[in-house]
This record gives structure tokens, sequence and C-alpha cells, in this order.
């Protein structure tokens, strides 16, 4: 496997980023808990391969908190998705931010395995989140994954500074 290279984006990787959220979310516009993000005008993390784009990860910062507001692996299960959430908790640790944080939605039960496997924790559900949302960007489909019907938000949260393994 190659390696996976990860930096602070910049204004000239703006245009992949573009790309890749439209091609990924159908459109830059994400929403969570009632917000409206521009995904592409938000700060992001970017996982290289060889040059290549090889992930995306945006994200905002609240007051106490790092919220992903997206995370796309180019390719899957290749381990850009790990390196990507890695990257954006030591960024927010440095900040001396207390949480991470994120919203998926209830059909995603890829992301519930993903996020918990690396220590973040279910703290919330919203009934109806998505249902709200798809007033909004009525492009969300109303089925997803494994054909379940999406309706709520699912919110998981990771607690900074994290604990680290002794070796």
């Amino acid at each position: 496997m190659d390696r996976i290279d990860v930096r602070q984006a910049t204004a000239a990787d703006h245009s992949r980023i573009v790309d890749l959220l439209s091609r990924s979310w159908g459109s830059t516009i994400v929403i969570a808990h009632g917000v409206v993000y521009d995904a592409a005008t938000l700060p992001a993390i970017l996982a290289e391969r060889r040059g290549r784009l090889a992930g995306l990860l945006t994200y905002a910062i609240g007051s106490d908190a790092f919220e992903v507001v997206s995370i796309d692996a180019v390719v899957k299960g290749a381990g850009v998705g790990t390196v990507l959430l890695n990257a954006a908790a030591d960024h927010a640790e440095r900040a001396g931010l207390r949480r991470l944080w994120l919203i998926t939605t209830n059909d995603n039960l890829d992301a519930l395995r993903f996020y918990q496997r690396r220590g973040m924790r279910l703290v919330g559900v919203t009934p109806g989140g998505v249902d709200g949302s798809r007033r909004i960007k009525p492009g969300i489909p109303l089925v997803g994954d494994f054909g379940i019907e999406i309706h709520d938000e699912l919110t998981l949260e990771m607690r900074l500074p994290r604990p680290h393994p002794h070796h």
C-alpha cells in the first residue's frame, strides 16, 4: 500500500474539493443539525496518495468542539478514512478543543461501525432530523444503505484529549 499523505487544504485545491464533494454528496451543500454548510468553503484536510486526491475531510470549529462536516474516501477500505479522522483529532487536540463530533444518518451502518471502532461514542439521536434537512435539500434520498429508510440523525463524539495507549 502506498503511503497516504495528509495536509491542510489550500485555495489551490478548491476545484478538486468541489469535484469530490459534488460526486459524493450531489452538491457541495451538506446539512446537519439544521445548519446548511457549503462544504467547499469550509477548512479541509486532504489525503493524497502519489499526489492524487485520496480523501477529504471538511470541518467547522465551535466553542470547544471540532465538527467533522463531511468525510470522504475516494477508495473505500484503504485506510484513508482512518488517516483523515486521526489527523482531525490531532488538529483538534493541538487547538485545545474538548471534543470531536459529527452527525451521520440512521441507515449508515458502515459509518457507525467505522466511528465506534475508532473510539467515538453514540451520544444522541435526533428523530426526524434528516426529514427536516430534506425540506431544504430535496435530493437527500428517502432510502439509504441496506434498504433502510433515512429519517434520523445520529451524533457521535470523541472526548479530547484522547488517552494515549502505553507502550
